[in-house]
């Protein structure tokens, strides 16, 4: 039995804004065919590639790809639909399997980018060993950690979520079932809740956040150090993910850690990490890669051969 006396949820989205209409509608439908074009090209080079496929960084990439992907066609079709529809509903049942859905895939890329950093960590500062500590055995160990940890966070923002008090009004000023929203129509004290929701998010953040300033401090230290041409390969390297890291919880901090008390920016941040963020870093990976587009055009030029018919 649930907290919430609420069967359904009307969603507001931007409700009655021309401006809606004339520029976020186009940009999400651009954001999420980039996102499932983009992505899917990404994942589809790196499987291709042998020398990407070994190559633990670029397993890395594939999987957050593909976490992309997923996180984006939680968000990018409501999004979409409510544009149209100037809002609409959502049942209570969705709505709890949109907060799963979400929270599970945030956690798992959050600790990713996390793997990610430490990958590039010991590509740098340990290269003689990298082969040793970064073998496939110890990949896909890491990535079963990355979907456990998501998986147990979900749960958990769920389980929290569906002993809400929602008793009223079923209004959400907003795209989609967000925990945010959802606490603003509980019609109890949901302090237990709140140091419950903190609890999550800090085993979640700090030992990320604290894994990323140890990689990078690490790495920068060592490059300052050995400022040649290979420190600044290692820079480069490390620029994308920097980029991605940034991109990701930039918007997050915004909703989240610290929410604006005007609702429209509050929107806007959820569509940049909901929809744009996904859509920009295979533009990231790509243009800034000098790997990955190389085996693009490999990948081109074997599709060319396959589709042409070759001449006698």
């Amino acid at each position: 039995m649930n907290g919430s006396t609420i069967t359904e949820f009307v969603l507001l989205g931007f409700s009655g804004s021309q401006f809606a209409q004339l520029f976020i509608l186009p940009l999400v439908f651009t954001c999420y065919t980039t996102i499932l074009v983009g992505n899917l090209l990404i994942m589809v080079t790196v499987r291709s590639d042998p020398k990407l496929f070994q190559c633990p960084m670029y397993f890395f990439l594939a999987n957050l790809s593909l976490l992309d992907i997923s996180f984006g066609s939680v968000a990018a079709p409501k999004l979409l639909t409510d544009l149209l529809n100037n809002g609409s509903t959502i049942s209570y049942g969705a709505c709890i399997a949109q907060v799963f859905t979400g929270h599970l895939l945030v956690g798992v890329e959050t600790f990713i980018l996390s793997v990610m950093a430490y990958d590039r960590y010991v590509a740098i500062c340990h290269p003689l060993r990298y082969t040793i500590i970064m073998d496939r055995q110890r990949c896909l160990s890491l990535l079963l950690l990355c979907w456990l940890g998501g998986l147990i966070h979900g749960i958990y923002q769920t389980v929290v979520t569906t002993k809400l008090p929602l008793c009223g009004p079923n209004v959400l000023d907003g795209f989609f079932c967000d925990i945010t929203q959802l606490k603003k129509l509980a019609c109890a004290d949901i302090y237990v809740s709140e140091m419950l929701y903190i609890f999550s998010d800090s085993l979640i953040i700090l030992p990320n956040f604290l894994i990323l300033l140890f990689s990078y401090v690490t790495i920068l230290a060592s490059i300052c150090n050995h400022f040649k041409k290979g420190g600044k390969k290692g820079l480069s390297t490390c620029g994308s993910h920097l980029m991605v890291v940034s991109l990701f919880y930039g918007p997050i901090i915004v909703v989240y850690i610290k929410p604006s008390s005007t609702s429209q920016v509050n929107k806007v941040a959820s569509i940049l990490y909901a929809v744009v963020t996904p859509a920009l870093n295979p533009l990231i990976y790509t243009l800034r890669n000098k790997e990955v587009k190389e085996a693009m055009k490999k990948l081109k030029n074997k599709c060319a051969r396959f589709l042409l018919p070759q001449k006698e």
